[in-house]
């Protein structure tokens, strides 16, 4: 029987360069895509209707006026604080759409983000900002995310703690206090049980949505309240996209 001599098959350039014009592609939709975010940073402020500064001035208004009341009572207090602050936030800021009816409890959802639990009411959601009401009556801890914005923590009742990684000793808030949360920056944080906040954030919201939405897929499984949560964010978005904002 004859030999059959094997001939190795010469190498097809044609799918190297298939190969490196795909990845040639990729690598530049990558660059455009760094470049259109970092454009996008240097214009997100003249979106802004809201400033840390100013909401800082107006809890510490309504912390005032509402120790100015004597309550006794915890809970009480607190009812006051988030009153005053909601109607003082109305009238120092006729140019933002807030949402006011905090009392309305179809209007609060529980959060789990990092690990973290709370509930907060969407007073201003829109693409550049949003403003919310967040905290926990029985207290909660975890990660706080990498944000591609930044983030401004008011305290208004109870305490937040926080830290770095590296660092051994915690950073504390209390009420009056700002955390401001730098984007880019992640820590731990905790808040003891009826510790509340008033929460702005500045930057490109939409992106912070995934760090919001994944313990619902991967943890908790909880429709009905990733359905209000969606429902009530793309209402605020929506309307204040129909009235011009950003």
């Amino acid at each position: 029987m004859a030999k059959t001599t094997l001939i190795p098959r010469p190498r097809q350039p044609q799918a190297t360069h298939s190969s490196l014009r795909r990845w040639t592609w990729r690598a530049a939709l990558v660059g455009a895509l760094a470049a259109l975010y970092a454009y996008a940073n240097t214009i997100n402020h003249r979106f802004h209707v809201l400033s840390p500064s100013s909401l800082h001035a107006t809890v510490l208004a309504s912390l005032s006026s509402a120790a100015a009341a004597n309550l006794t009572d915890p809970g009480a207090h607190t009812a006051l604080v988030v009153r005053t602050l909601v109607e003082r936030l109305a009238a120092d800021n006729p140019g933002a759409l807030l949402a006011t009816d905090w009392e309305d409890r179809g209007e609060w959802v529980f959060n789990n983000a990092g690990g973290a639990m709370g509930s907060m009411f969407i007073l201003h959601a829109s693409i550049t900002e949003y403003l919310i009401i967040f905290g926990t009556a029985v207290g909660t801890e975890g990660h706080s995310g990498r944000h591609t914005a930044d983030d401004y923590f008011h305290i208004l009742a109870g305490e937040q703690t926080a830290y770095e990684a590296g660092a051994l000793s915690r950073e504390v808030y209390r009420p009056g206090d700002v955390h401001h949360m730098r984007r880019g920056v992640v820590k731990q944080y905790a808040m003891p049980a009826e510790s509340w906040a008033l929460e702005y954030a500045q930057g490109w919201i939409p992106l912070m949505l995934p760090f919001g939405f994944a313990d619902t897929f991967f943890s908790t499984l909880d429709a009905i309240t990733l359905y209000h949560t969606v429902r009530i964010t793309g209402r605020e978005m929506i309307r204040n996209l129909l009235h011009g904002k950003i």
